[in-house]
């Protein structure tokens, strides 16, 4: 069973930088897709940047392009969001997640194992 702990959120100023981290144990696949995703209030969980095993191919969210950065330490079974230039509008709970699939995987639906998320607050 794969599980999954996101840490690093925080309250930050706009304009500010924040890097979340994600903590796997039991992941032993060979093919995966590690995804970020978020959640603002009353609103539905959304893709923000997803990253291969297999080619480190990594795609973004065109709300977070060329602010966040999706890094792998995978022989730590180590993944993080370094996230700059932050908006209000980035204000959500973060969530990290496996895809068994492998490639890149951007919709919530293609994950199966999701950590608890880590609350991220942009004030303006």
């Amino acid at each position: 069973e794969v599980h999954l702990v996101e840490s690093g959120g925080g309250l930050v100023q706009a304009g500010g930088s924040l890097r979340l981290s994600c903590a796997a144990s039991g992941l032993t696949l060979i093919n995966y897709s590690i995804g970020w995703f978020r959640q603002a209030p009353g609103k539905e969980r959304e893709g923000v940047s997803s990253i291969s095993s297999a080619d480190g191919s990594t795609t973004y969210a065109d709300s977070v392009r060329g602010r966040f950065t999706i890094v792998s330490d995978s022989a730590k079974s180590m993944w993080y969001l370094q996230m700059n230039n932050l908006k209000p509008e980035d204000t959500g709970l973060y969530y990290c997640a496996v895809s068994e699939y492998g490639g890149l995987r951007t919709r919530t639906y293609e994950y199966e194992y999701w950590g608890q998320g880590t609350q991220v607050t942009v004030s303006s």
